[in-house]
């Protein structure tokens, strides 16, 4: 029994399931980030749906790159402008894994 629960537990962290959804930005990387798209002017996009984190963008929302500025933790991820929040979205399954207000 006791082995069947390790293997269990192994597949369950192998396939993602217990993976986080969320990312952690420190307050200083938060600061930089917004400083960054209000300087740029990034166009708010258009959402009709309410931003939560797990929530899934529509795909017709158009995720922007991360900019190399913000550094290597978020190269993986894109990103909206919308609400005065930058919403941060893992690519492939377009998921909000961070919400910087």
């Amino acid at each position: 029994m006791k082995r069947f629960m390790i293997l269990a537990t192994a597949a369950l962290i192998s396939s993602g399931a217990l993976a986080q959804t969320a990312v952690q930005v420190a307050p200083e990387q938060r600061t930089k980030i917004k400083e960054y798209v209000l300087q740029k002017k990034v166009a708010p996009a258009k959402m009709t749906e309410r931003v939560t984190i797990g929530a899934m963008v529509p795909q017709n929302v158009e995720l922007a790159p991360v900019p190399s500025e913000w550094g290597p933790t978020f190269t993986n991820y894109r990103y909206i402008y919308t609400n005065d929040n930058v919403i941060l979205v893992e690519p492939n399954s377009r998921k909000v894994v961070h919400i910087i207000d």
